[in-house]
């Protein structure tokens, strides 16, 4: 096995994507039972894409556009809908990105400048109504994917995420890609974006703080969009740091919010499941031109 291939990926409708940095493929299980598989290798990576920091909000968009890709070709097996244009995909990212504004960026902000007329320290202390407006964030996170959880269809999608987890997690162990082999492999991992999105969250309070509480709500709602770039770039460093060290018992205390609400994030897939997740680690593999036990 190949320690310096980075492995990531997400559910989908039915199915699993997966990623390295030379190639990603999705899985998906038809209406007949037949798991339908796209893949494809990646162009040549552009220099500013391997810079510490920067590299982050390079990943964080190639993974949200290969995630809307992923999903919409989940949705065509699985719905029978219609080819996609590439202006309907831009479509669904730039609104997944603006309803993710409003949700977390603009809703805590505006229901913290409400608290600030009620509690005078939250008005004149910039730190506190930073750390305030950075708790609402996350409160908001943690409540809107509780409430997703809830849906029956999101919960086989979750069972997904825990499939991919697991094939993951056993392939960065040198297990054979055998979904009757990986089912007892833990369905959390340390890079999950859900982790991801936590160490944004912590990282943000800490770069939000800075902004005066005296700014306009415009300003601040601006800086803040302006700054998710060099907050995507910093928390992806500390990802990839955590990842390596997750033995380490501070890097443990760190990631173990990540881990927890993984909890939510994902279930317990069934051998079905994984073994969609397999296939689609098996074709990023073998495009990514990496030896792997596969049968046996």
């Amino acid at each position: 096995m190949e320690k310096s291939l980075s492995i990531g990926g997400q559910a989908v409708i039915e199915g699993v994507m997966i990623k390295s940095q030379e190639a990603w493929a999705v899985a998906v299980r038809s209406p007949e039972g037949e798991i339908i598989l796209k893949s494809e290798r990646f162009k040549k990576q552009r220099k500013l894409s391997k810079i510490p920091i920067i590299r982050g909000f390079f990943v964080l968009l190639e993974t949200l556009w290969l995630g809307i890709k992923a999903i919409d070709f989940s949705s065509k097996i699985v719905f029978k809908e219609e080819k996609s244009s590439p202006w309907s995909l831009f479509l669904s990212l730039f609104l997944a990105f603006f309803i993710g504004v409003l949700l977390f960026i603009v809703l805590p902000l505006y229901l913290t400048k409400l608290l600030g007329y009620f509690f005078n320290a939250v008005y004149k202390n910039s730190f506190i109504f930073n750390f305030v407006d950075g708790v609402l964030r996350i409160l908001i996170f943690i409540g809107y994917v509780f409430l997703i959880s809830m849906w029956p269809n999101m919960k086989r999608i979750f069972a997904y995420h825990g499939a991919e987890h697991k094939a993951i997690n056993a392939f960065e162990s040198g297990e054979s890609l055998i979904p009757e082999r990986i089912e007892s492999y833990s369905r959390f991992h340390a890079r999950c974006g859900t982790s991801f999105i936590f160490i944004v969250l912590v990282i943000s309070i800490a770069l939000f703080s800075m902004i005066p509480s005296s700014w306009s709500f415009f300003l601040k709602s601006l800086s803040r969009i302006i700054l998710l770039p060099l907050i995507a770039g910093v928390s992806y460093e500390i990802l990839k740091i955590s990842a390596k060290w997750q033995d380490n018992i501070i890097i443990k205390f760190f990631i173990l919010p990540g881990l927890i609400f993984q909890k939510i994030t994902t279930r317990e897939p069934d051998t079905a499941q994984i073994e969609v997740a397999c296939e689609a680690l098996k074709a990023v593999l073998i495009l990514s031109k990496k030896e792997v036990e596969i049968n046996a």
